[in-house]
């Protein structure tokens, strides 16, 4: 029998589970124990969070690097390629090596139906333990407690923020969310959590299994000033810690600050100058990603951001109003029709001047009618496209120099303008146009 291709798996996945999403870890845990997948490291941290759980693995992952361990990160969704889930010291695996993982997986899980989700889960917790690594951070997918990512028994676990989002899976409270996202919490290991109100779920859940739990606000915290931000934090013993006049960071500089209270918990050197410099060094495709380009002879400038919930869109307005345009802001916008579509635009409405709105390239995506409608009710200037690709030329030729195009909104949007930067980097190069 000819081995399958990645795509071939893939495909394979998708059908092999009823339903997208199955939460629970019984079938995940039944699968691991026959493969003998334990602890795929030494060292692992584990990443929860309505928001900023992609940059927060990322700036720990660089942390650990900078000190020469060999480091694994589990993400997800990907953008362009399923590779991008899965990767070892900041190289994406290979075809090839998804491909084996998979089928480890897949004669290990005998008759037990597993989720796509599940599936890529498990592989690439087969191929962290085929690697030799010393430490892996692994983001969950939905919530914490009943990902498949919590079959493993984390050393640290990090919360990001907490919000609504997911409420058929997770609850329409924060106080919901919270209980799920603790789930990832491990009997007297060290939990940290970014969001400067947490629930009092998570802090219950923190004192019933006697975790060390670090708070920003209270243990660790940082101030952002006009040219550079400074952090505070606390050793393994309790002893205060400073880093002082670090320079600004495109990705949000909180999540920056709890990847460094927990880098600081591992107990690895501490060499300011090297600390500076991973953190610089870390860039997440479509999270505060600043490009510029040549359309039709026009430099311009874009900014991609897979913010697609209130929490995210408050975020970033609050950035947006950090570093304003010279000339206008463009936004090129698309939403799942699952996200809450009123409270996203009400945050960044008073941001942008024109907004161009398209269908995303999927069977959730909102109707384009009720994004125009959403946007017209706030007063806002707004053309409707039937594609992203569409909204995004149109954007262009309205644009100048000295504006911005912001696109955000869903993965699935920011996937289709990484993928027409691609062809229109091609296109004007041909035309003698550089890039």
């Amino acid at each position: 029998m000819t081995p399958r291709t990645l795509g071939e798996w893939l495909a394979y996945l998708e059908q092999l589970h009823p339903s997208a999403i199955d939460m629970g870890l019984e079938r995940s845990q039944q699968v691991a124990s026959r493969m003998g997948l334990g602890k795929p490291a030494p060292r692992v941290i584990t990443v929860t969070g309505t928001n900023g759980k992609g940059s927060t693995c990322a700036f720990v992952a660089s942390l650990l690097r900078a000190q020469g361990l060999n480091v694994g990160v589990y993400n997800s969704p990907h953008l362009l390629r399923y590779n991008e889930r899965v990767q070892v010291n900041g190289v994406e695996a290979t075809d090839a090596a998804l491909c084996e993982a998979f089928a480890a997986v897949e004669a290990g899980r005998g008759d037990t139906t597993l989720t796509y989700f599940e599936m890529g889960t498990l592989a690439a917790f087969w191929l962290f333990q085929q690697s030799s690594l010393d430490a892996v951070v692994l983001e969950v997918g939905l919530g914490g407690r009943l990902d498949t990512v919590n079959v493993v028994d984390a050393d640290m676990a990090l919360v990001t923020s907490i919000g609504v989002d997911h409420a058929d899976y997770l609850g329409d409270t924060r106080e919901s969310v919270a209980y799920e996202k603790a789930g990832i919490f491990r009997q007297g290991a060290p939990a940290l959590c970014g969001d400067l109100d947490p629930p009092q779920p998570l802090l219950d859940k923190a004192q019933e299994l006697a975790c060390p739990l670090l708070l920003r606000g209270r243990d660790f915290d940082l101030n952002i000033g006009t040219d550079t931000w400074h952090w505070r934090g606390v050793d393994g013993q309790g002893g205060a810690v400073e880093l002082r006049n670090l320079p600004l960071l495109d990705l949000p500089m909180e999540n920056a600050a709890l990847a460094l209270q927990a880098y600081r918990l591992v107990g690895l050197p501490w060499d300011d100058a090297q600390i500076v410099e991973a953190l610089n060094a870390t860039r997440v495709v479509g999270r505060l990603d600043r490009r510029t380009f040549t359309w039709q002879g026009k430099r311009l400038n874009v900014l991609l951001d897979v913010g697609h919930n209130p929490h995210a869109a408050q975020y970033l307005a609050r950035r947006l109003a950090s570093r304003p345009p010279i000339g206008k802001r463009l936004a090129v916008f698309g939403l799942l029709a699952d996200k809450d579509l009123d409270g996203v635009v009400g945050e960044l409405n008073a941001s942008v001047q024109h907004w161009a709105v398209a269908p995303l390239d999927s069977p959730r995506a909102r109707p384009v009618a009720d994004l125009h409608k959403a946007l017209q009710n706030l007063g806002a200037s707004v053309t409707s496209y039937d594609s992203v690709a569409a909204a995004l030329d149109g954007q262009c030729a309205a644009a100048t120099g000295d504006d911005e195009i912001l696109l955000f909104g869903s993965f699935f949007c920011v996937a289709e303008a990484l993928d027409w930067l691609a062809r229109r980097s091609t296109e004007e190069a041909a035309n003698g146009f550089a890039g």
